[in-house]
């Protein structure tokens, strides 16, 4: 009979952690009640879930009490002004109205897909080295990462581990099936999350790393990591951490880092972003007056102050690729300019050699300065159809566009500490390397007649080189660099094959016919094959926005039509 007893309060004990209800030990005379009568074929649909697949398990929702004590009545002063959901869990205590806010650790007991055999552990420990002394500070000094060793993050959170470990696979050759088993691992446990009520914050640095790296999953990870960080009120962390509250520091920090994430992507995306500018963000200095502050901060910020200007170009002249910015745009576009030179005189001093990254992060204020101006003076060629609009003030931002542009490919290829950083920085820069390359190729095939542009032999050139440095440098078979080489290198054939065809043409022009172009471009008839920009059977299409965002500050996007056909 006891052992009988004992079986039974074995059962039990796995039915009440199924359930999610409280052990067997509260159950005691002055508690016997359960909030919820759950019936038998509840009971067993829930037990079978447990050793089913991630896949086919069968939701059901939880309608269960917090079973912790009633808050005294002299708490429930501090709660009147709380949000209108706040309200409706003090009334009902149902677990499923909000997130857990004192969950702070992952399970104590580790199983995992090293545990299980996917990944040895060996590996994994190899990885996460990699990682912590190469990628992670690409991530201005290493804000995504907290942990020392990799069992420290197997105790803290698995879908850490899966990102960080399918992005270090993603960079090193000869690793695709463990890129494939991380990265399966990893969508999966990203799922598993959606509906998951109970999250912490490295399940939220997780997502980031997958956002900053994985290019397929970037706009969606970095949404459910705003997500998950808005039900863990991490947006409430930075006035606490202000008036001096220690243990949200890292909450706020952790916030700041999602709002650079999201605008990385929506920005580029051309989609409006999801963290909007309010005081946490535009007051983000008071932040760096904090006593804790690191160099990893001020990286962090000077993205933060980045994202300030370019969101308010984004807000300033909207998604409409299509429409042409007035004078009075124009001289607001020279504004932005300035803006962009006054943050890098500001933040570019305050940036130290990293010991992992070297001086990246000082010329990657370089970089981004040159990027933000890019996309700035492109947007002075939105919309336009006729050469006659362009008057001098729209000649001068396209110009810095352009220098902009070559400055960014040029420094790729002639900085060492950015040169060996291809393969390793976050696709920000893919997108910044592709952009500054096809602009120049666009700009010249559409405008070039009318003197805007460069000399298309150091265009050529420049793609050329930047193609060969991609084709060249080791990574895994996944990772951006190659597909963005293949792409590139297409692109370049057509260009010239364009640029031979109007060769020729023009040879075959008559003298009169000249002068009258020359002389009247308002009536030139352009002669260009715009489809010829197609990637017809590239395995990665350039304008496949899973892979390479290019949205609002793709002003000749209209232009260059995506087609199957080819050049003709």
């Amino acid at each position: 009979m006891e052992e009988n007893s004992q079986y039974l309060q074995r059962a039990v004990a796995k039915i009440l952690s199924v359930l999610e209800l409280p052990s067997l030990e509260t159950f005691t005379d002055q508690n016997r009640e359960i909030s919820q009568v759950v019936s038998p074929k509840s009971v067993a649909e829930r037990l079978q879930a447990t050793i089913e697949p991630r896949l086919s398990r069968t939701a059901a929702m939880a309608m269960t009490r917090e079973h912790s004590l009633e808050p005294e009545p002299s708490k429930i002063d501090d709660t009147l002004v709380s949000a209108p959901m706040g309200s409706l869990y003090e009334v009902t205590r149902l677990r499923n109205l909000r997130s857990n806010p004192n969950a702070k650790s992952g399970p104590r007991v580790v199983e995992d897909f090293i545990s299980k055999g996917k990944v040895s552990e060996a590996e994994a420990e190899e990885l996460f080295h990699i990682f912590s002394t190469s990628l992670n500070h690409y991530l201005w000094g290493g804000i995504a990462l907290v942990h020392e060793n990799l069992a420290s993050v197997r105790q803290s959170s698995s879908l850490l581990l899966a990102a960080i470990l399918s992005v270090t696979a993603l960079h090193i050759p000869g690793r695709g099936k463990t890129f494939d088993v991380c990265y399966a691992e990893l969508i999966a446990l990203v799922c598993d999350s959606m509906f998951e009520r109970y999250h912490v914050l490295d399940g939220i640095r997780g997502l980031c790393i997958g956002a900053f790296w994985l290019s397929d999953v970037s706009w969606k990870l970095s949404g459910h990591a705003v997500r998950i960080a808005t039900e863990l009120n991490l947006h409430q962390s930075y006035s606490r951490a202000i008036r001096g509250s220690q243990e949200h520091i890292e909450g706020a920090r952790l916030w700041y880092f999602l709002y650079v994430c999201d605008h990385h992507f929506s920005i580029a995306y051309g989609r409006p972003p999801v963290i909007h500018e309010n005081e946490i963000i535009t007051h983000h200095e008071r932040f760096l007056e904090l006593p804790t502050i690191t160099q990893a901060d001020l990286r962090l910020h000077s993205q933060v102050a980045l994202f300030l200007i370019l969101t308010r170009v984004y807000n300033t002249f909207g998604a409409d690729i299509q429409q042409t910015l007035s004078e009075e745009s124009l001289v607001r576009l020279r504004h932005f300019n300035i803006d962009l030179d006054s943050w890098r005189i500001k933040w570019e001093p305050l940036l130290a050699p990293n010991r992992y990254v070297l001086s990246y992060p000082a010329k990657g204020v370089i970089l981004h300065l040159n990027f933000g101006k890019l996309q700035v003076g492109a947007l002075a060629l939105r919309g336009m159809t006729h050469p006659s609009d362009l008057i001098p003030d729209r000649r001068e931002l396209v110009g810095t566009a352009i220098n902009c542009a070559m400055g960014i490919l040029q420094m790729v290829l002639e900085d060492m500490d950015v040169r060996t950083s291809v393969v390793g920085v976050p696709i920000y820069l893919s997108t910044m390397i592709t952009y500054s390359a096809v602009f120049l190729l666009k700009v010249h095939q559409k405008w070039g007649y009318f003197k805007i542009g460069t000399d298309p032999v150091l265009v050529r050139d420049l793609v050329t080189r930047i193609i060969t440095l991609l084709t060249e440098v080791r990574a895994g078979e996944r990772h951006l660099t190659g597909h963005i080489a293949v792409g590139l290198t297409k692109m370049l054939d057509r260009f010239t094959a364009w640029e031979e065809h109007e060769q020729s043409h023009a040879q075959h022009i008559p003298e009169s016919r000249q002068g009258r172009d020359q002389t009247d471009q308002t009536g030139y008839d352009y002669p260009v094959d715009y489809s010829s920009f197609a990637w017809s059977g590239s395995e990665l299409p350039f304008y496949d926005k899973n892979y390479l965002p290019i949205g609002f500050f793709d002003v000749l996007a209209p232009t260059f039509d995506v087609g199957n056909g080819d050049h003709r």
